[in-house]
């Protein structure tokens, strides 16, 4: 363990009050007003295109033709929302944090879903009702039309197998690296759905306020993900020069890993932040994974403390100095940008302790400020547990560590002789923090036990930081 590691000086001021809160909130507003006002721009112009009369008054067929037309446009639209919200483009993820933006994603796959078949299902029984055929033959008459009414088909498909694997039952029981091949399908689909919009639909070509519009949106998602999911991540590394440059173990199940390169007061990054690493072996270069700094950054190196929790996480146990790595990053709002209160309580459970350990390093504090709680099974095998105590001894910050079994399924603390419950116990180690800024890192369900007792002590939800690598 790397105990006389020497620290990075601490952040020597912080601007609190709630109105750096509302200023996040009312740009979370903005960008909220303009995805709305683009949906309500995509029905006007169908609307005021003369189409009005053909939902209002009109035969079944032309009924049907403009409810495929407008679900398709609207379905669009929100599809390439859908997917900027997972490019992990910097001003989305200042303003939402990644498990955020993933959240609202997820909550747009059904809607989209419906609106695409809806669009599929009208197309096809006004196309039969036309050609007197059934559905079954109306269907590979249309992919046999022509190649863009064929991809068409193929995207649809493809879409719903990726809002199926997104589904919570069926993202249980799939491994991340299948859902992130799955979920590159989705530009797959947007892709080659794309041209039949232009070839065969009568709502964009040859309408130059609605081609503007479209190729407008689709440059402006294309470019925002080309860029942040996959070339800056790449043009980044290769300039840094991203390698291994020294590893060492923290217990018998976590391992730190430093990463070295060039120039890396340009890297940019904050304690709490989180990378996306990828290691550029022959087993593990297609992989990658989630990782929070353990380290406040500095110029020296990138450090990330690492728990064994599965093939590939055990593989990184010994990784060989010298390997080279991409990162891509840095995610999230678990910053002390989001601090709000002079008093700061940091909570973490295992191998949720290197975020919290980095924040304790770099958060502006006079002694007596901070609390620390650590909970953990054993304090001798505790991952960074020797340097959040040397943090809390130079800084004057109390640390307070929670060893042993759990009281009862419903806690999230070690057994007490009295039987207090949490939200008690919490208010005696830590007597402020319905007056703090609270932040929390360990495993989800743990977590979400740490809020119910916080919000029991009287601490109020916005106050609460937490954040998960959510997928």
């Amino acid at each position: 363990m790397t105990t006389n590691m020497r620290f990075t000086e601490p952040n020597t001021r912080v601007r609190l009050g709630f109105r750096k809160i509302l200023r996040v909130q009312r740009g979370q507003d903005f960008v909220e007003a303009l995805a709305w006002l683009s949906v309500a721009a995509v029905v006007a112009m169908f609307l005021i295109d003369g189409n009005v009369a053909q939902i209002v008054w009109s035969d079944p067929i032309t009924l049907l033709n403009a409810i495929s037309r407008l679900t398709a446009l609207v379905a669009t639209d929100i599809l390439l929302i859908h997917m900027l919200l997972v490019a992990r483009v910097p001003w989305i993820d200042r303003l939402y944090g990644h498990d955020r933006a993933t959240l609202q994603h997820k909550k747009l796959g059904k809607p989209i879903l419906y609106l695409v078949i809806a669009h599929f299902l009208a197309s096809l029984l006004s196309y039969s009702i036309t050609a007197q055929a059934t559905l079954v033959d109306e269907f590979f008459a249309l992919a046999n039309s022509g190649r863009d009414m064929l991809w068409a088909i193929l995207a649809l498909g493809l879409m719903i197998v990726v809002v199926v694997t997104s589904i919570n039952i069926a993202r249980k029981r799939i491994s991340y690296e299948t859902w992130y091949v799955v979920h590159l399908l989705s530009y797959i689909s947007v892709a080659i759905a794309v041209p039949h919009q232009f070839s065969t639909g009568t709502d964009i070509a040859g309408k130059w306020p609605q081609t503007f519009f479209w190729v407008t949106l689709y440059l402006f998602v294309v470019c925002n993900i080309a860029w942040f999911r996959f070339l800056s991540p790449i043009v980044g590394s290769l300039y840094h020069g991203f390698k291994v440059i020294e590893t060492s173990g923290e217990s018998s199940d976590a391992t730190s890993i430093y990463i070295g390169g060039r120039d890396l007061k340009r890297v940019g990054g904050k304690a709490g932040q989180f990378y996306i690493l990828r290691v550029m072996t022959a087993k593990q270069w297609w992989r990658a994974h989630p990782f929070s700094l353990s380290a406040a950054p500095n110029t020296k190196f990138i450090r990330f403390t690492i728990g064994k929790r599965g093939d590939d996480t055990s593989l990184l146990q010994n990784i060989k100095p010298g390997t080279r790595v991409i990162l891509e990053g840095p995610y999230g709002v678990f910053t002390e940008d989001r601090r709000s209160r002079e008093k700061v309580t940091l909570i973490a459970a295992g191998i949720g302790a290197p975020p919290i350990r980095a924040l304790a390093e770099s958060m502006a504090a006079r002694p007596g400020d901070i609390n620390i709680i650590y909970r953990v099974r054993n304090e001798a095998d505790a991952p960074l547990v020797d340097e959040l105590k040397e943090l809390a001894r130079r800084r004057g910050f109390k640390l307070t560590l929670l060893e042993g079994q759990r009281g009862n399924a419903k806690s999230w603390m070690p057994a007490h002789p009295e039987n207090l419950p949490d939200h008690a116990r919490l208010s005696l180690i830590a007597p402020w923090v319905s007056e703090s800024d609270v932040f929390i890192c360990g495993p989800a369900p743990w977590t979400k036990t740490v809020e119910k007792s916080l919000l029991r002590a009287g601490t109020p939800a916005h106050q609460i930081h937490a954040e998960e690598f959510a997928w």
